[in-house]
Parts: structure tokens; C-alpha cells; sequence
């Protein structure tokens, strides 16, 4: 128990810091400067957050089953939901690079309206940095001017070697994992709700992408699950107009022939006009039952379109999300006075490892 006594404890810290305590202040004013030089420069940017709660179909009997998982937390809408993109794989919709590419054309306007373009060249060329990256993006610009080849500068978003594959250049690849970054989609497991946040240097570019993303996605949720309806209804639609077309056809023969022949009595002209009024009244009953399905399919497209409660909507951000600039600075400080204290007492933290 002799040890006890050379253990380090808070008068001897305090007796350490005091006899260094100029080395403290010169680390710590370092520390302060240096800090302050590299955030400072750092540009604002703002999150704006939209939620969403979205309209599921599900199959009968899995309502219980998927309420009973929800009160553990867990969600079943693989299971009993009809549909194969359910609310639980929307983020991983939103980070593929066909939804991303699809942003590139959205027009922007920053808040102070002097620029008015497309989100592709906000990202590419209206983007805010620090004084000292700007040698490093000129380095990385000249290495990627060196070792780029015509191939990659010639291709464009949208060109496609084939069906299945999207071809992107070099800097459109950034600007999509840019995006990426900046766009974060999350769903509740227990309620569903989707909660779309968009970050950018801009609050009104932010605000503005955030409605954007969200159309965007309630479009094309929307236009998977009317997809085979509005197959049907296209179907459907073909056929009453051809069927509409062979029964006023086959009026207007029936009605000239017996306008023609009025005061003919032979059996012969009745037969022709029975078989006329009957292939018109064959078609008509086809028209008939066709137009029903065609109005029913017109239903079924109205049915499975899926609603969408915004719980929030985009609305521009008050304050900045960041940079969190004196958090920032106050956690190097505590970084720099820890490092500094342990350098200072390093000889009596060796000494009790000796012992």
C-alpha cells in the first residue's frame, strides 16, 4: 500500500499545469489560431427536412400480423404488403444513380437570385470553398485533365451503351455522389413515415431540392403502382375504339339498307336487314361490355394511386446546420489541453507504470 502515496492525483495536476503553464497558453493559442483558420473559411450549409407518411396496400389477413410486429419494433412490409418497393426500401430507391440523375435537371434559384441554372451546374460550379482547398482543387483539376481521356469527356448523362446501363463521365459521377451526400432518406419501422432531408449551401436551394426529391419520389411510387392498371386501361381503351368504330360501321350499314329498301316485302331483303340489325346489336353488346371494362379500369388507376400526408413540408431552414464552427473550436481546444496535460506529466505517469 506504499504505492498509494505516489499516486497521481488532482493537486499534483494542478501543481504540473502551473509550473507549464506557459507552454498551455502558447498550445492552446495555437490550437485557437489554427482552428479558427479552418473553419472559419468553411462555408454555411442548411438541411431542410420534409415527412412524408405514405398510403401501403396490404393483403387481408396481415394486418394483424404486421401490427402485432410493429408494437415490437419490427416491420413486415415485405410481408404483407402487395407491393414489391414498399416504404422500408424508398432510401435505398433514392441512392441509386438512375433517381440521382434524374436531379440534375431540377432549375434552382439561390436566395440571393443571381443564380438561376440547373442542379448538375449549381453542384459543379456555384459550390462555396475554403481559401485553402483552392491548391487542391487545382491540383486535383490539373492531374484530372492529365490523366482523363476523350472517351470520358465525350460521354453524357442519359447515354446508355445499352437498355440496362447508364453511362456517366468522370465529373458527373462526382456530382452524383455529391448528391448522394446530400440528399438522406429515412423511414420509420414502427410508422412508415419517410423523413427526406436535403443539405446544401443555399437555403432556398435546399428548401427547393427537398420538394423536388419528394414529387419526385411520390411520382414514381405512384407510377410503379399504377403501372399495370394503367396497362389495362391503355388496353382497354384501344379496344372500345375499335369496337366503338365497328358498331357505328355496322349503324350505318344497317341504316342505309333499310332506308334503301323500305317498301320491299321479299323474304330475302328481311333476312339481309335481320342479319344487318343483328351483327349491329352483336357489336353494340361488344362495345357495351367494353366500355364498362374501360371505366373500370379507369377506377382501378384512381384506386391504386397512393396518397401522401406531408406531415412537414419544405419550409427555408432559419439557421444553418453547420459548420458547428465553436463546438468545433472548443473540441480542439479540449483535445489540444489534453494532449499538453499528458505531455506535462509524462514523467509521473512513466514512474507509476515503473512501479
Amino acid at each position: 500500500m506504499e504505492n498509494r502515496a505516489d499516486t497521481i492525483n488532482l493537486k499534483r495536476v494542478l501543481k504540473r499545469i502551473l509550473e507549464r503553464k506557459w507552454l498551455f497558453v502558447k498550445a492552446l493559442a495555437i490550437a485557437f489560431v489554427l482552428s479558427c483558420v479552418w473553419i472559419l473559411p468553411k462555408p454555411r450549409y442548411y438541411s431542410t427536412t420534409i415527412m412524408l407518411a405514405p398510403e401501403t396496400e396490404s393483403l387481408s389477413g396481415g394486418s394483424g400480423l404486421s401490427s402485432l410486429a410493429s408494437s415490437f419494433g419490427f416491420n413486415l412490409g415485405n410481408v404483407t404488403s402487395s407491393d414489391a418497393i414498399y416504404p422500408m426500401l424508398y432510401p435505398d430507391l433514392m441512392e441509386s444513380t438512375t433517381f440521382i440523375v434524374d436531379l440534375f435537371d431540377t432549375q434552382i434559384v439561390n436566395e440571393d437570385g443571381d443564380i438561376k441554372t440547373d442542379y448538375y451546374t449549381y453542384l459543379s460550379k456555384h459550390q462555396k470553398i475554403s481559401f485553402w482547398e483552392l491548391p487542391l482543387v487545382w491540383v486535383k483539376a490539373m492531374l484530372g485533365k492529365l490523366f482523363s481521356s476523350d472517351d470520358d469527356n465525350n460521354l453524357a448523362a442519359g447515354d446508355k451503351g445499352n437498355s440496362d446501363l447508364l453511362v456517366l463521365s468522370k465529373e458527373q459521377d462526382a456530382v452524383a455522389k455529391i448528391i448522394g451526400q446530400n440528399v438522406s432518406c429515412v423511414v420509420d419501422q414502427k410508422t412508415d413515415v419517410i423523413t427526406i432531408t436535403v443539405t446544401d449551401q443555399d437555403r432556398l436551394v435546399s428548401a427547393t431540392m427537398a420538394d423536388s426529391v419528394r414529387v419526385k419520389l411520390q411520382n414514381f411510387i405512384t407510377e410503379y403502382r399504377t403501372s399495370k392498371a394503367r396497362v389495362d386501361l391503355e388496353y382497354y381503351s384501344k379496344l372500345t375504339k375499335e369496337a366503338k368504330s365497328d358498331y357505328e360501321e355496322a349503324r350505318r350499314l344497317y341504316a342505309s339498307y333499310a332506308d334503301s329498301n323500305v317498301e320491299l316485302t321479299l323474304e330475302s331483303f328481311k333476312a339481309k336487314k335481320d342479319d344487318l340489325e343483328n351483327d349491329m346489336q352483336l357489336k353494340y353488346n361488344t362495345y357495351s361490355t367494353l366500355n364498362t371494362q374501360l371505366q373500370m379500369a379507369k377506377a382501378k388507376v384512381q384506386e391504386r394511386t397512393p396518397a401522401f400526408t406531408i406531415l412537414q413540408g419544405a419550409a427555408l431552414p432559419q439557421k444553418p446546420a453547420g459548420p458547428k464552427r465553436v463546438i468545433f473550436v472548443l473540441f480542439m481546444l479540449f483535445l489540444t489541453f489534453t494532449g499538453t496535460l499528458l505531455y506535462a506529466m509524462k514523467d509521473d505517469i512513466l514512474r507509476q507504470f515503473r512501479q
